[in-house]
């Protein structure tokens, strides 16, 4: 009974994101306007239908610079909420060009409150609640990361 008690937290844990897993991380850098490195984040992809919809949920914790790189088939225009998020955090919509086209920062942990962006986006990066305005990060930055 003990170990299948076990193994259903194991479960539980992993479809709640608890970890990273083995997944690699990929080097996001956001460029501002004049050339500098605002900041380099180490994120995990979500790059398809289920990873993209789990996000970031059940995350008791982030680390200041970690994130999530959304990733997306094409350019779209929906809204991110924080449904089952339980740490603020700065919702970067990025373009196809890698240029951010806005940013919905410190949102509300647990709502329903739909963040749209300004214009199409293809990628997203989540990132700790507070660090675009910290660092500076703003619309117009270029983003730089390989898949």
């Amino acid at each position: 009974m003990r170990s299948l008690k076990l193994a259903l937290f194991c479960l539980f844990f992993a479809a709640c994101g608890g970890s990273n897993g083995s997944q690699p991380l990929v080097s996001v850098k956001v460029i501002g306007p004049d050339g500098t490195l605002r900041r380099e984040f180490q994120a995990e992809l979500a790059d398809d239908p289920g990873e993209r919809s789990q996000g970031l949920m059940y995350r008791q914790e982030l680390g200041k610079d970690r994130g999530m790189l959304f990733i997306f088939p094409q350019d779209t225009d929906g809204p991110f909420w924080m449904k089952n998020t339980l740490i603020p955090l700065d919702i970067i919509f990025i373009g196809a060009d890698k240029k951010i086209v806005s940013i919905s920062e410190r949102a509300t942990p647990q709502t329903t409150t739909p963040r749209s962006p300004e214009g199409p986006y293809r990628y997203v990066l989540e990132i700790n609640g507070g660090r675009s305005d910290e660092l500076g990060i703003e619309p117009g930055n270029q983003v730089e990361f390989e898949l």
